[in-house]
């Protein structure tokens, strides 16, 4: 069985958040998007986030929504391929109106930083120098 990691993120605006998530290079299928969700496309194949207009998720769940540039419950962590890919996304999300809630961390074997994107959502970045177990 293929399996694929798929979790879902309110946003305010939708079309601002495709906007920003285009400009770090990822892509979206049209086939499973509609007025009120985009399906992103991290890793092809097997890591994606359904982004969802905040009603929309709202209608899906029987208590408040949390408000990320509020408070926190995840930090979405993905891995780099080098540090350069590392670097490269965090200046992509800055320009693209991210932020960077932390300087780099650099530990030799494992170098990470993290940004928030336009809602308020923490991803952290990282890459080690020998690669993630599997």
């Amino acid at each position: 069985m293929n399996k694929q990691v798929i979790f879902n993120l309110a946003v305010k605006d939708l079309e601002k958040s495709r906007a920003f998530f285009t400009a770090l290079g990822f892509t979206f299928n049209p086939q499973w998007s509609s007025d009120s969700t985009a399906f992103m496309n991290i890793v092809d194949g097997t890591i994606h986030a359904m982004l969802m207009t905040e009603d929309f998720f709202r209608s899906l769940i029987d208590k408040p929504l949390a408000q990320a540039k509020e408070a926190n419950e995840v930090i979405i962590c993905l891995s780099c391929e080098s540090r350069e890919e590392l670097d490269s996304l965090i200046a992509k999300a800055v320009a693209a109106g991210g932020r960077t809630p932390h300087p780099p961390e650099d530990h030799g074997f494992m170098y990470d930083q993290g940004f928030e994107d336009l809602d308020g959502h923490l991803w952290n970045l990282v890459w080690t120098a020998k690669g993630w177990p599997r």
